[in-house]
């Protein structure tokens, strides 16, 4: 993954997140991406994607909530995540894309953040990967489901998912593309897996996307 042509601060109604812009030769597409919970935006997977969307010509944001920029691991309240990325999406929209549609997703908990605000930053898609279905060995418990949140995505979703990952395996829908690797939450185990996935979803869309652009 190549360096960020540009890293940023943007002040949100929760404190100062900051972004790190990589940008694609004539990109026709961004996509903003979210951290987990406890890590970072070096995280591996979020390092394989991003190297996958700048081979798709897709230009990329990797934001980091206020609370990491703080120094805290532990997560803000959701509403706080949300209004934040929100902002965050707005700010790299006006500043970066103005012309472009705009992807979002993210990992774990950024994951479930993008869907959450997907309507509210009018995005064209969602990526997440190893969206966290259910807390570990809650799967039985119906009021633990964080299905609801994936469904209510109105945009074609790839979600990317490790086989043995304690969170869950969300099911096959229509406009969701469920993609299955070997490994843990952590998706480690198969980066060219990740890429492939992330690049062959990302050619799929393009051709919708790019008439959007014209």
């Amino acid at each position: 993954m190549s360096q960020p042509n540009d890293t940023v601060d943007i002040e949100t109604a929760h404190g100062t997140a900051r972004v790190h812009h990589h940008p694609a030769p004539d990109p026709w597409a961004g996509l903003v991406l979210g951290h987990g919970a406890g890590g970072g935006v070096s995280a591996p997977d979020l390092r394989a994607a991003t190297t996958a969307a700048l081979a798709a010509g897709v230009s990329v944001v990797l934001s980091e909530q206020p609370y990491r920029v703080a120094g805290r691991r532990a997560p803000a309240p959701a509403s706080q995540l949300d209004t934040a990325f929100t902002q965050i999406v707005g700010e790299v929209r006006h500043r970066w894309w103005p012309q472009l549609p705009v992807l979002t997703g993210g990992r774990s908990s950024g994951a479930r953040v993008a869907c959450r605000t997907a309507d509210d930053v009018a995005a064209a898609g969602v990526v997440c990967l190893a969206f966290p279905l259910h807390p570990p060995g809650k799967g039985d418990d119906p009021s633990k489901s964080r299905l609801p949140e994936l469904a209510a995505v109105g945009v074609p979703v790839l979600v990317v998912q490790g086989e043995s990952d304690p969170f869950g395996m969300p099911p096959q829908a229509p406009g969701r593309r469920l993609v299955r690797l070997r490994g843990n939450h952590t998706l480690k185990s198969d980066m060219p897996g990740l890429r492939d996935a992330v690049g062959e979803w990302l050619a799929g869309i393009a051709t919708s996307l790019r008439r959007d652009v014209r």
